[in-house]
């Protein structure tokens, strides 16, 4: 085998576990186009990379706040920084459904966001990738708790 045969077998399973890791994950251009949209997404959303691929996600979905978003992202893309949103201070950012309707009891699915700067070759950010974590279980064992 090959060093080539090898740098390929692992990008292919750098893909594999992407798209089938269990949070999602979208990768943003700095005119918010999707680039990148993984099963999880696929799944929870109903939307298919193919089609997510290219569309604005402002457009895609109407119901995130764009200012919200666009003053988050802008240190991400400008600073380099990470940033980050918890289901505390804004209980989601893609409106989901609770996709375990016989065990939960939440109307949506809470969420933690990462935001991490992609550098480029060239050491440009012209990417961002957001990091979406499910965490109803925790949020709806703390707004039980007395």
């Amino acid at each position: 085998m090959t060093n080539e045969q090898i740098h390929l077998d692992d990008i292919h399973w750098l893909m594999e576990i992407l798209q089938n890791i269990d949070v999602g994950l979208v990768v943003l251009d700095q005119q918010y186009n999707i680039q990148l949209w993984n099963a999880f997404m696929e799944s929870h959303s109903g939307i298919s990379p193919q089609k997510a691929r290219g569309q604005n996600v402002f457009q895609l979905f109407p119901d995130i706040p764009q200012d919200w978003l666009q003053r988050k992202t802008e240190p991400v893309f400008q600073l380099r920084t990470r940033a980050f949103s918890l289901w505390e201070q804004r209980p989601y950012l893609f409106h989901f459904k609770n996709y375990r309707p016989i065990t939960g009891r939440a109307p949506f699915m809470y969420q933690n966001i990462s935001m991490i700067p992609l550098e480029s070759v060239d050491r440009q950010v012209e990417h961002i990738c957001l990091i979406i974590y499910d965490v109803t279980d925790v949020a709806l064992s703390r707004n039980s708790q007395p």
